[in-house]
């Protein structure tokens, strides 16, 4: 299991701007600094995710994060677009994984893939019956026996 995960990063400034708005769709906040060369983000008070600045070569890392539902999903990419990422995946589906994979992929400030991703099944459309509770689709279908007596 995995306790955290650091990212080398060319501008920490940068860095951090970009990722202050692009986490918060997530619930993830910065929230530890190591004076000017690393910062902590995660779900107070544990910090699982590190930015380091680095004066060397930065290379792509892909990194997923759980989100609990679709639209977090659409908010995270949007968020992070506006900050300034590279579109890598709109949201959507990716049955090529698995049937409830939904997944946005953007390329951050120094060319890493961040993706957050829904495994939550989509909810069943409802349709309200005027004799009774909301039922979930589909109807049962009535048996002709019980109707028809004889």
């Amino acid at each position: 299991m995995l306790d955290h995960v650091t990212l080398k990063v060319s501008n920490l400034a940068r860095s951090l701007a970009f990722y202050n708005a692009a986490f918060t769709a997530l619930g993830i906040t910065h929230l530890y600094s190591e004076g000017q060369k690393f910062a902590g983000y995660g779900i107070a008070p544990k910090a699982f995710f590190w930015i380091g600045e680095t004066n060397h070569p930065v290379t792509g890392t892909h990194i997923a994060l759980a989100a609990p539902n679709r639209a977090t999903v659409d908010n995270f990419y949007k968020a992070a677009i506006t900050a300034g990422a590279t579109d890598n995946g709109k949201p959507g589906l990716r049955p090529h994984y698995s049937e409830n994979y939904y997944a946005a992929f953007v390329l951050e400030p120094d060319g890493h893939n961040i993706e957050a991703v829904c495994l939550t099944p989509t909810p069943k459309k409802t349709t309200p019956n005027k004799n009774g509770p909301v039922h979930t689709e589909p109807f049962p279908k009535p048996d002709s026996r019980k109707l028809n007596p004889r």
